[in-house]
């Protein structure tokens, strides 16, 4: 059915960028760039609502806006759990209100992405991709929303549940108290994973100690609680004054911290308090049984990458076979060279093939930021200058922008090959992952 009129923005729907062929809604004669704006009368506001509104009605009424202005009424009947074929675009988070004395935003030098230095404190990105918000802007509504559509598990940035401390620490006055959020959700039922970035001398001691003994009290709902070392940046400028998380702080950390993780482990079942991998690469000490990491739920966060990783490639040095006898360099963060260098040494026994691995100095955001996910392509084509590179620059995937194949100074691969006069291939940053492009290098060879 074909109506007239146009819809307020205020019910402006969700804006379509593809639909599938062959879909029910291609067979609708939808197409990208209709605006899909209610199901069953119920007007949309983002992908959770048309998610929430599809979830189970086998009968739908779509109420679709050409870009024309022309309004579409369109009856669809489906097999359950049959999907209508429709990707939309995403909408801009909800920007941050907070002033966090840590926030790493903050201390990013001059000419990366635009989008890099978008702070956002958005709920629905909490609950659709894993995202870390503070709940500290969240209103009513929202919170009602979380509880009346299940937006479950949620990712919360606790850091303090002091609440004057808490203030201090996202640089915001007048903020709900955090404990009184989490036991409201935690009614709901709603599953939360959470988490503190520790700045020594402030959210410490005894007061980690009290956050610690507040969020496991609400265990199960909160599930799991991770400790992460603050990042600073040699560009951090006209900011508070903070400590880092040195060689020693970590040692005396994980002394204290491991023992008291392992406790509530067998207090409460199963493991609930992690401490971040970069504790334990900063003291170079070994890391927890993988066991200490269950199901991994704070994987994304640093927690438990390295553990994994070592699992994962000593399974891959098992079945690995022979491969060729070319030469590949692959780029590697600081901080996982031990381990990255420990893995293409028994690889490149087993397959032949030579395989080094090169640490890259970061010297866009200063020497102290060693993870690989904050590597530049610049900093890349300073660390391998004078060095026999092979057949082919291996890049994990983590190093640049998913889908867009850029770094975060813009340089793309392709500059990156262009710039060394060498192959580069981007690799998924697993030993399954390396051992599979390794594989791929012979067939081109």
């Amino acid at each position: 059915m074909v109506l007239s009129g146009s819809i307020s923005n205020e019910m402006a729907g969700l804006l379509i960028d593809c639909v599938t062929p062959g879909s029910l809604a291609d067979e609708l004669e939808v197409v990208a760039g209709d605006r899909l704006l209610a199901v069953n009368g119920r007007y949309l506001r983002d992908l959770i609502d048309y998610s929430y509104y599809t979830a189970s009605e086998e009968e739908l009424l779509l109420e679709i806006e050409k870009p024309n202005g022309d309004l579409w009424e369109l009856e669809v009947e489906r097999d359950e759990g049959e999907s209508l074929g429709l990707t939309f675009i995403a909408p801009d988070p909800a920007r941050c209100a907070n002033n966090c004395i840590f926030c790493f935003v903050h201390q990013l030098p001059r000419g990366l992405r635009k989008p890099l230095y978008v702070k956002d404190e958005d709920y629905r990105l909490s609950f659709l991709n894993g995202n870390y918000v503070t709940l500290a802007n969240l209103s009513r509504s929202a919170l009602q929303r979380i509880t009346e559509q299940r937006l479950s598990p949620l990712y919360i940035s606790v850091h303090a549940t002091n609440p004057l401390l808490r203030e201090r620490l996202l640089g915001k006055s007048g903020i709900p108290p955090i404990l009184d959020q989490l036991h409201k959700l935690a009614t709901a039922r709603i599953v939360m994973h959470t988490q503190v970035v520790l700045c020594p001398g402030l959210n410490d001691g005894e007061e980690l100690q009290r956050t610690v003994a507040d969020l496991a009290a609400l265990f199960p709902t909160v599930q799991s609680l991770a400790v992460v070392p603050l990042g600073l940046t040699a560009h951090r400028s006209k900011l508070p004054t903070l400590t880092p998380v040195d060689a020693e702080y970590a040692r005396h950390f994980i002394t204290e911290w491991q023992p008291r993780s392992e406790a509530l482990r067998r207090k409460l079942g199963e493991p609930f308090l992690f401490l971040a991998d970069e504790f334990f690469l900063k003291a170079k000490l070994p890391f927890p049984p993988i066991k200490e990491y269950g199901d991994f739920p704070q994987l994304e966060n640093g927690v438990g990458m390295v553990p994994l990783f070592m699992k994962e490639a000593a399974q891959v040095v098992r079945r690995a076979t022979p491969v060729g006898t070319f030469r590949a360099t692959v780029v590697t963060g600081v901080s996982a060279l031990p381990f990255v260098s420990d893995f293409m040494d028994k690889l490149g026994e087993k397959t032949g093939l030579e395989l080094v691995a090169c640490a890259v100095e970061n010297l866009l955001f200063g020497a102290p930021v060693t993870v690989s996910g904050l590597v530049s392509g610049n900093d890349i084509i300073a660390a391998l200058a004078g060095h026999e590179i092979g057949a082919a620059l291996l890049v994990p995937d983590v190093m640049v922008k998913e889908g867009a194949g850029v770094f975060l100074d813009d340089v793309s691969l392709v500059e990156l090959e262009h710039r060394l006069g060498c192959p580069v291939a981007l690799f998924d940053s697993t030993p399954r992952g390396f051992y599979k492009i390794l594989k791929s290098l012979r067939k081109r060879s």
